[in-house]
């Protein structure tokens, strides 16, 4: 997959990453108590929702403006198990944004340890017809902040002890 940046937006993916925290429940873990594999779809979709939040852009904003940002490819490369009650670091950048879409890169830590890497790949299309639209201008200018102020960061992690370190995007391998 080719993940340079078109010259519409610096490559985001030297931003540092946004951070946020998820505690495993109960409910996300399968009968040998880890965390059941398709949960860490739904992590990263916490972490980028927080992000646009940090950023100043709660989903609902964006559905305001007439636009949906459906997943259109995703990626989870498993590496460790999580474990039920283990305080997880989501890390999220944005990525190879693109004329019609841009993707994010992922990471899930348990304090240093690597428990998954992925990607999202998303669409922008209008919210009434769902019809491909470019990214509008409003989402390039949260890119480049991101970039620009090496991330948002949250106002404060829950129950988070360890300081928040930058993730490695995925690698080429990953996105086979």
């Amino acid at each position: 997959m080719d993940r340079s940046a078109d010259s519409s937006t610096a490559s985001a993916s030297t931003a540092a990453p946004f951070v946020t925290s998820v505690r495993v429940r109960y409910a996300e873990t399968d009968a040998a108590g880890v965390v059941y594999y398709a949960n860490y779809l739904a992590y990263f979709e916490v972490a980028r929702v927080e992000w646009l939040r940090a950023l100043g852009c709660p989903v609902r904003e964006a559905e305001a403006r007439g636009v949906h940002l459906p997943v259109v490819e995703a990626r989870v490369r498993y590496l460790l198990p999580a474990r039920l009650d283990d305080l997880l670091e989501i890390h999220v950048r944005p990525h190879d944004v693109k004329r019609a879409s841009f993707s994010f890169d992922y990471e899930v830590r348990r304090g240093d340890e690597l428990l998954a890497r992925g990607y999202t790949r998303h669409a922008a299309v209008e919210r009434e017809t769902l019809r491909p639209l470019p990214v509008p201008a409003w989402l390039h200018d949260l890119f480049r902040l991101a970039q620009r102020d090496t991330g948002p960061q949250p106002a404060a992690e829950p129950e988070s002890a360890a300081e928040p370190r930058a993730a490695q995007p995925a690698d080429e391998s990953d996105r086979r």
